[in-house]
Order: C-alpha cells, then structure tokens, then sequence
C-alpha cells in the first residue's frame, strides 16, 4: 500500500523545554502538565483569542487567503495588538530553538488548551475555533519546505509513502489534465494516493485527478491532507474535552471561560479620541456615521421617545464613547424621555442611569461601549431595538430599510446575501462602503465606525488606535442596579483571586 497513516503518540510528562517543544508548528495532542497562575491563565487566552481574532479581521478585508496582500495585512494586524513575535513564529516554524522562542511555544501550546476549554461549549464555537485553528495551522504548514514537512511527519508519528514511478507514470496523462503544471515540472514532483473524503476542498475545485475513491494529491497541496488531519483531530478532541467540562467546577474559571468568545480585545473606547460631539449634530451623525445598529436605537428613540432598558444601555455607552459628555448625554436623554413623562419621574427612574453609565454611581467604572461580538450575542426580545439589525432583523425588512436609506440595489443584494451567510459584521463592512465609496478596516465595534466614518468623511484626521488592556473587557455592565445604593469603601484581600491553576486537574485528552 503507497500511503498508510497511523499515530501513536508517546506522552511526554516532563522534560527541557526544547524536549517538549521541538517544532514551533504542532497538532496538540498531548494536554500540557503544569501550573499558571490565574493572571497567566487569562492572559494567555486573551492573547491567543487576540490571534484568532486577527485572522478573522484579515479575512473580513477580502484578500485572498494566504496570498501575499493577505499575509502583509495579518502582519500588520498583529503587529499593531503587540503579537509580532507570535506572527514571526507562525511564518518561520523550524527556527532557532533560542530560550525566547522556546518559551512563544509554551505560551502557544498552553493557550490552545485554554481556549478549547471556551469553545467546546456548543457546535457555533466549536466550528468558528476550528476555522481560525486551522487557518493558523495552514499558514504555518506552508512556511514549511520539504525537508521540513518530512521531519515534522516524523516527530507526529504520520507515514505517507508517495506512489511508485511506475503508477505515476501510467496515469500522468491524467495527473497532467487534472493538476497545474507542466509534464515535466509533475514528472519531477511526488504525488500521494488518499481517499478523496479527506481532500474534499481540491475535489471541490477540480485541482486533483479523482480514480476508484482515491485522489492523488501533488506534494505541493500536501497541506490539503494535514489539514483534513488536523481538523479531524481538533473536531474530536473538542467533543472529548466538551464531555469532560463538568469536572472543571473551578469557580475562577468557569465565569472567565463562559464571557471569553464575546470579549472584546480591540480599542476599548472609554476616552474619546475627537473631541466632545454636540447633542445637537447627533441627528447629522446617525444619518452620515452610525453604524447600522446605531442608526435604528437613534431612530427609534426620536420615534417612540423611549428604549428599553438594554437599548439605552448599547446606546447610552456608544454615545459616551464618541465623545458626549456626561452634561450632554443628561440633556439629550432628558429632553426625549420628557416628551412622553414628567421630569420627576426620569429624574426618579433615568436620570441615577445615564450618571451610571459614566462612572459617577455604584462601583463608579469607567464602562466601556460594547463591542460588535457583544451586541451580535445579545438576546433581542419583541419590542426590542437594540442589538445588530444584521442579525436579529428579518432580511426582507432590513433590505426595505436600506434602500429607504438610499441604499442602491447591488448593495442591497450583496449585504442580504452575507446577512443570510450569518456574516454579520462583513455585511456591516459593506454597508460602510456603500455609505462611504471606500471599504472599512474590519468593523469589530461601533465606535470604531463612526471613528473610521469621520476620518473617511474628513471630519478628523486618522487617528492610530492602541489595543486595550488585558481586563477591560469586564468593564461592561450587564445590568443596572433597582436603586441608587451608597458606596462604600471595601477592602479587597490579595487571596481573591490567588492561587495558582493545575492544568494537569483539567482532564482535556483527546485519546
């Protein structure tokens, strides 16, 4: 038989760094044995939800996938969150076993398996880690050579045998048709026979030569098969680690890993960077530069003189963080909710609200706006208007909407099929460039629109964004307190959150 595929994989409990870690480019399958902090813990799935992230950003600006344009742009992304390092070592994966490089394969290898821990909790988080997983793993994979790829088989314990020079020459005819390429630069190439279930995306394409259930793969689109490999791999390794979740009933972890797909790890948005907005422009503004879900909370609430308690909330937030001061904000929802109450009752029932929102009552955070993921995962009931119109408004109505917007047809069309691709923040990308004539940067958050919109408008010139720190993402209420409650000093003991994590008590094996 020309090709046979096996694993048996030893497991390693202790050793020297370079022991554990030989190749910076790995298939994770044995669970680290160690123990982090609870600091590390969340910042190293912080930093690698920033990875994935940034692979879905990239992606969302349309070059094509691994082309070089999309590469420069992933670089430059990372390299703007504080990951250069980590793109360098996913571009160069046999390079030198320096300390430091050693320790990024530590850091890479412990915090996969902290984000499986987050994202093996249901099939729509399984499936969005798996495709930024395996885009990682692919980008990777094809920085390799030959030699490489060989070695890295080697050390994985995977056997692939290319087929004999005979079998290839009977069907080069075939292989010729079937495979870009010259006769003589295929002749001088290996080809590998596998079942054609596990190439399907080349199938698909029409890039292989298909015979009796086999497709015969050329060395150069050997990533088709590890990856077919990897993604099986990481498939069953989710399930397993989603059965074994319940054994995690560490109350550290648990609220950590429940939030963490919906953090946020962009520009938090807190201080306004353009200067404070008048209440009196916001009708100009939400007509030239709301995002979408923006736009319907603004109408909505000229309309009805009112939003409910979560739409004040999404709203009340961005309004703070494009730069409406706390006076302003007052005024504004003041004005609209006294349109249709006396001023004692939103003084009684509001007023304690907004000053909330700006961190002069309760715990006196400094919240932040909340981001696209955030809005996109929100519950919307009847009556609602807050959350993403993308997600949670019927096609038909959002696409009557934009075209009263003045929307032209194509790029209603285009947006209604992303909408129903649950493509989300790539149909608000596009309705930024139908608003604007030019693409975005990757919507991720509404400030960020209406930041980019006044840039592109010529409003303000552009202004460099800086990521945001490790733990501003919890600074988002959920809910208001009933009642003004007074505040009060309390001392917080250093042990509340000490404590180191034993990630050898977290059974997450895939065997």
């Amino acid at each position: 038989m020309d090709i046979s595929r096996r694993r048996k994989v030893t497991k390693v409990v202790a050793g020297s760094l370079a022991e554990l870690y030989p190749h910076n480019l790995q298939m994770y399958y044995i669970p680290p044995i160690t123990e982090i902090s609870l600091s590390e813990f969340e910042d190293l799935a912080l930093e690698r939800l920033k990875v994935l992230r940034c692979l879905e950003l990239v992606n969302l600006k349309g070059a094509n996938k691994f082309s070089d344009e999309w590469k420069a742009s992933l670089c430059e992304e990372m390299t703007k969150q504080g990951l250069k390092n980590f793109y360098k070592m996913s571009t160069a994966p046999t390079c030198k076993q320096t300390d430091a490089e050693l320790q990024y394969r530590k850091k890479d290898h412990l915090s996969h398996f902290i984000l499986r821990l987050a994202y093996c909790r249901s099939d729509e988080l399984r499936r969005w880690f798996i495709a930024r997983e395996l885009e990682l793993f692919k980008l990777r994979f094809m920085s390799l050579n030959a030699d490489e790829i060989r070695e890295f088989l080697n050390m994985n314990n995977l056997s692939y045998s290319p087929i004999s020079a005979e079998e290839k020459d009977a069907i080069m005819p075939s292989l010729y048709e079937s495979t870009y390429g010259s006769t003589a630069l295929l002749s001088e190439k290996d080809f590998f026979r596998v079942p054609f279930t596990d190439v399907l995306e080349l199938v698909r394409s029409r890039k292989v030569f298909v015979q009796a259930g086999y497709a015969y793969i050329p060395s150069s689109e050997f990533v088709a098969v590890m990856s077919s490999v990897y993604r099986a791999t990481l498939g069953q390794a989710l399930m397993m680690t989603y059965r074994r979740l319940p054994n995690v009933d560490d109350e550290r972890l648990v609220p950590l890993l429940k939030g963490l797909h919906t953090s946020y790890v962009g520009e938090d948005f807190k201080t306004p960077k353009g200067g404070e907005i008048c209440i009196e422009d916001l009708d100009k503004h939400a007509r030239a530069s709301y995002p979408l879900c923006m736009r319907f909370l603004h109408e909505a609430l000229r309309t009805h003189h009112h939003l409910r308690h979560f739409g004040r909330l999404q709203y009340g937030l961005f309004l703070k963080g494009i730069g409406v001061s706390l006076q302003d904000a007052m005024r504004f929802w003041r004005e609209e909710f006294t349109r249709i109450m006396d001023v004692d009752k939103f003084e009684k029932e509001h007023a304690y609200n907004v000053r909330y929102n700006y961190g002069q009552e309760g715990k006196r955070t400094n919240y932040t706006p909340y981001s696209c993921m955030k809005i996109i995962c929100s519950s919307v009931g009847p009556g609602d208007h807050h959350g993403c119109p993308f997600k949670h408004s019927d096609v038909k109505i959002l696409a009557n909407k934009l075209q009263a917007y003045g929307i032209s047809s194509q790029y209603v069309g285009e947006i209604s099929e992303l909408v129903k691709g649950n493509h989300y923040q790539v149909a608000c990308g596009k309705y930024f460039e139908a608003t604007h004539g030019k693409p975005s940067n990757g919507i991720q958050h509404p400030n960020q629109y209406f930041e980019e919109s006044q840039v592109a408008l010529g409003n303000r010139p552009a202004i460099k964004q800086e990521p945001m720190s490790q733990n501003s993402q919890h600074s988002q209420p959920n809910n208001y307190p009933s009642k003004p409650k007074p505040v009060k000093q309390e001392k917080v003991e250093e042990d509340v959150w000490g404590g180191d994590i034993d990630l050898s008590s977290i059974d997450m094996d895939v065997a």
